[in-house]
């Protein structure tokens, strides 16, 4: 079993970004409560204490906690978990046995099951109306991002996006539940990689020009039907080393300028000041207030 220190590192976890990582939908610190039947975000995070709490039902913890109730894990699965998930590196003999086991059991992404669905990407009602009814996206930008959709048997509309490296190779797929508070909102097929997104926007970069960096796929779908060629990081709380080193590749090898739009909270604004070390060039664009996210602005501008 882990040591103290091992479990500590692990209960240190930010504890909304886990929330996030299992599905929730963080804001203000507050989501809809996944334990009861919620429509008023009940469920309240305090970032100091590192700690979840429904005023409601009563459910509560940390980070250990909410995986275990949210995924029904053990406390052992749990703990394996959110080392796998955020590339805790466990130093003990039994810890390191214990996450190489759980890998060893997790199968690898199988990329030739999935390509097809994205040959010919295809739209349902639901994806229809969340990407262009919604958040207003350019239909190019749609087509360029190869998103599709299905419906599963239960009938929840689901929107698949896929992840692609430089090479246009199939890395992992991202499913987001369309059914409005929802749970789980995304689901990721076995082995997906789901790292930096949009990368083979780069192979389109002229020299010194400027590459925008989002925080989510939304973001830079919003950031690509503005106008500018974009990435995206997949959460502010959850940036990987694996993540930054290849952004710090991108500014080795690339003649051209980063750009940011932070999220108007502490998250957004920790992931700037963390990127501006790899990337000392990487300049700030403040959203307007009432904006919280670079999505909402562009919405402004429609």
């Amino acid at each position: 079993m882990m040591d103290k220190f091992e479990l500590q590192r692990l209960r240190d976890l930010p504890i909304e970004g886990v929330a996030e990582r299992i599905g929730l939908r963080v804001r203000m610190h507050k989501c809809l409560c996944p334990f009861h039947d919620d429509h008023h975000a009940s469920l309240s995070f305090s970032p100091r204490r590192n700690t979840f709490r429904c005023f409601v039902c009563g459910a509560s913890g940390g980070t250990i906690d909410l995986v275990m109730k949210h995924l029904g894990k053990d406390f052992r699965e749990a703990c394996r978990w959110l080392a796998d998930e955020h590339n805790v590196i466990l130093t003990s003999e039994s810890a390191m046995s214990q996450v190489s086991c759980s890998k060893c059991e997790e199968k690898p992404f199988d990329a030739s099951r999935y390509e097809r669905f994205f040959e010919r990407p295809w739209l349902n009602g639901a994806a229809r109306k969340f990407l262009f009814d919604e958040r207003r996206l350019d239909e190019r930008v749609v087509r360029w991002c190869r998103l599709t959709s299905w419906t599963d048997r239960q009938g929840t509309p689901w929107l698949q996006t896929p992840y692609y490296d430089r090479t246009g190779k199939l890395m992992g797929i991202q499913n987001r539940n369309l059914q409005k508070g929802a749970s789980p909102r995304f689901r990721f097929p076995a082995g997906s990689e789901c790292g930096i997104y949009n990368l083979p926007v780069l192979n389109l970069l002229r020299p010194g020009e400027a590459l925008y960096i989002t925080e989510g796929c939304s973001d830079c779908w919003a950031m690509l039907s503005a106008g500018h060629k974009a990435i995206a990081i997949p959460s502010a709380t959850l940036l990987k080393t694996k993540d930054v080193e290849q952004l710090s590749m991108l500014d080795a090898q690339l003649s051209i300028t980063f750009h940011m739009y932070p999220d108007r909270d502490q998250p957004g604004e920790r992931l700037f000041l963390q990127l501006q070390q790899v990337l000392p060039r990487l300049e700030h664009h403040q959203l307007p207030l009432g904006c919280k996210d670079f999505s909402e602005y562009y919405l402004t501008t429609k």
